[in-house]
């Protein structure tokens, strides 16, 4: 390759080279589809985690680099810009295409020889097309509201990511008129995957079909007295992002609310027909949406495959899934007061493989403890039902002083966040939006409790949301301490974000926008000191996403000053490793496994005496510069050690589901050297951590 020079950037397109990573971290997701080696409705789980990602990627990446140029009459885009966008489309449609294929000629296939059948309408036996022929009639066609195209029937506004059908017509309307085209939405209120009655099938198991499919095989059924001549199902993708104007807004969540609806209308950015489409039906399309033909996706089969995952979490096949996992429990807190553990010693949390719950309790004991005066907490991503902030509700009306920073602007979780703001507000709670223009990404929550005449500060510090359902999936780390000078800084962040004023001088946490930047860049190059000083420099990293320039420039010079770096970054990773002259010592890894890799890890040598870190922050300028974010040490040696053991360490020897980066930009699969046993992080943790005779992943 063309390497390029020591401390040169120019291979770094802020916007390119951060897609590409992007599109190629559902690659390695795409993967997990691929591999025989895992159960079968996990592979398409995987297949369907695919899709939910690339609806991500274009309703808010692409929209993204979209809306920074915005059309005015004929206006062109910029060739870069332009460039960008179709050589991301292009790599787009490589992976869509590899993933239809493996769920027509693989998936599908081995479903339905394990006894789950998808069926079209050719495969359904007579008395199966009966009973969908009534499903339709009863309860699909009366939802529907076919519309013919003409001056009086204009375009109708398709809401984002719905089903919709665009239908060819042969000879006049009713009226005498010769409107060709048809435009029809799904209705979203009926089940895109419905069961058929086992007792009308003659093959074994469960069969099941589309309610694409059975739209399809009656939609002549809708059109009297016309001939259709082509039909296709479409979708298309929409801008996704909320925009405030915030040196307008006055009340941020009133004008949240009034631009939610508004998110299904968004500028399209992608459309998805079936293969069969007609080239004039979908340039007709794409006229009408004004896209590019770059973003056209013509799919072989449903156009959204998220939906099969009504399949995946249907009737119970246990062979066919991951086995159960149980999480383990840390011993100190099982049966005992949380409060009387913590004045003993702090403990730490690792997620999925302990459980969640000791956080849920530790919200949930201070709501009932009398003694309990206030209970502070950020809010992110909560999910619709949570034990936990039902907990701070409880609280605040049984009169402690509860105050709650939510993140409004939590992308997808926004009406969620709305809700419980709401809910929070009538329950006596103080509610802040956090800061107009910087999310709040940090994981805190603090109590204040008084014993024994002395008032005493507890605070649980993470790299995760507080949302139990996601905490059984998502591989995050979390602090429970009563450490007197950690604690007392949690409190100063909170004054902070309610009072609006500057935060003191922190000494034990590094707090984005001010000072986890700065920190950061100084333990980098501190690092690369000792090494030109002829010392060890060492530094391991482990975080979702690493863009930064500035963050990669100083990994670099530390790099060709002998700092050994190693770095698992689980998504983009705009830093080429192993360039000659410029990366040498830097190597990374990527791990992509059964549960998601989302804590972020920060480990320096700092000439032997280790500094451990753990944060909300992945190493990226949103999160350094636009975003509240908190980064806190681990200073315990029994947790440094645990740190270092379970969450950094696995991850460097895995080589089952590790795939290393290349100075070519490429990731490989990293496979067990000749003689070498297969070791996965993720299991080995599920094993030192989970509940004695729980199955490992």
């Amino acid at each position: 390759m063309n390497a390029p020079a020591a401390g040169d950037l120019s291979h770094l397109d802020p916007n390119l080279n951060r897609e590409l990573s992007l599109l190629a971290f559902n690659r390695r997701v795409l993967a997990q589809a691929e591999d025989p080696a895992i159960p079968l409705l996990e592979r398409l789980r995987f297949l369907c985690i695919v899709s939910s990602n690339l609806d991500e990627f274009f309703e808010v990446r692409i929209a993204s680099l979209l809306a920074q140029h915005q059309l005015k009459g004929n206006g062109a885009l910029p060739l870069d810009l332009s460039a960008t966008i179709e050589r991301a489309s292009l790599d787009a449609r490589r992976l869509i295409e590899r993933q239809y294929e493996l769920l027509n000629t693989e998936i599908l296939p081995s479903l339905a020889d394990a006894g789950i059948h998808l069926l079209n309408r050719g495969k359904r036996n007579a008395a199966q097309r009966a009973w969908v022929k009534q499903y339709f009639d009863k309860e699909v066609r009366p939802l529907l509201t076919p519309v013919g195209l003409d001056p009086a029937h204009p375009f109708p506004r398709v809401i984002n990511k719905s089903l919709n059908f665009i239908v060819e017509l042969s000879g006049k309307d009713a009226f005498g008129r010769g409107t060709g085209i048809a435009i029809m939405k799904a209705p979203r209120v009926l089940p895109r995957v419905i069961r058929l009655p086992d007792e009308l099938s003659d093959l074994p198991g469960a069969c099941y079909c589309l309610l694409s499919s059975v739209i399809q095989a009656h939609i002549a059924d809708l059109f009297a007295g016309r001939e259709v001549l082509s039909y296709s199902q479409f979708r298309v993708t929409r801008n996704s992002d909320l925009w405030v104007d915030e040196e307008e807004v006055t009340n941020l969540r009133q004008a949240l609310q009034s631009e939610l609806h508004s998110r299904q209308y968004g500028f399209a950015v992608r459309l998805e027909v079936g293969r069969g489409c007609p080239p004039h039906l979908r340039d007709f399309l794409l006229r009408q949406f004004e896209i590019d033909h770059t973003r056209l996706f013509a799919v072989d089969g449903p156009v959204n495959v998220v939906r099969l995952l009504e399949i995946v979490n249907g009737p119970a096949r246990p062979q066919l899934k991951f086995p159960p996992f149980t999480p383990g429990l840390p011993a100190k807190l099982a049966g005992h007061d949380i409060f009387a553990a913590l004045d003993r010693q702090d403990v730490l949390l690792h997620h999925p493989f302990q459980s969640f719950q000791p956080v849920v309790d530790f919200i949930h004991q201070a709501a009932l403890d009398p003694d309990v005066l206030a209970i502070k907490q950020t809010v992110y991503r909560a999910g619709m039902n949570s034990e936990l902030m039902e907990a701070l509700i409880a609280a605040a009306v049984s009169g402690k002083e509860v105050t709650v920073i939510v993140e409004l602007m939590a992308r997808f979780d926004e009406e969620v966040n709305i809700n419980w703001a709401e809910r929070l507000e009538r329950a006596g709670a103080q509610v802040v939006y956090g800061v107009v223009g910087l999310k709040t990404h940090a994981k805190m929550a603090l109590v204040m409790r008084r014993a024994g005449g002395v008032l005493r500060k507890y605070a649980h510090l993470g790299t995760g949301n507080y949302n139990p359902a996601t905490a059984k999936h998502y591989t995050d780390f979390g602090l429970l301490t009563a450490e007197p000078g950690l604690t007392e800084e949690v409190n100063e962040v909170f004054l902070h974000l309610t009072s609006l004023g500057r935060p003191k001088q922190l000494e034990k946490l590094w707090l984005a926008p001010f000072s986890l930047h700065k920190q950061l860049i100084r333990a980098i190059r501190s690092e690369a000191e000792t090494a030109r000083a002829g010392g060890r420099g060492h530094i391991v990293a482990k975080m979702n996403s690493l863009t930064d320039e500035s963050v990669i420039q100083a990994l670099y010079a530390a790099s060709g000053d002998g700092v050994k770096i190693e770095l698992v970054v689980r998504g983009a990773c705009s830093l080429r490793p192993g360039v000659k002259g410029l990366s040498e010592n830097i190597m990374v890894r990527s791990v992509v496994g059964r549960f998601l890799e989302h804590s972020r890890v920060f480990y320096f040598r700092s000439g032997g005496a280790g500094e451990v870190w753990l944060s909300s922050a992945d190493w990226m300028n949103r999160n350094l510069f636009r975003r509240i974010e908190v980064a806190f040490p681990v200073r315990a040696p029994a947790l440094k050690r645990r740190v270092l053991r379970e969450g950094l360490q696995p991850y460097l020897k895995d080589n089952v589901d590790a795939w290393d980066l290349g100075p070519d930009g490429q990731y490989r699969l990293r496979k067990p050297r000749a003689g070498q046993a297969q070791y996965s992080a993720q299991r080995a943790l599920a094993t030192l951590l989970g509940q004695p005779g729980a199955t490992p992943p």
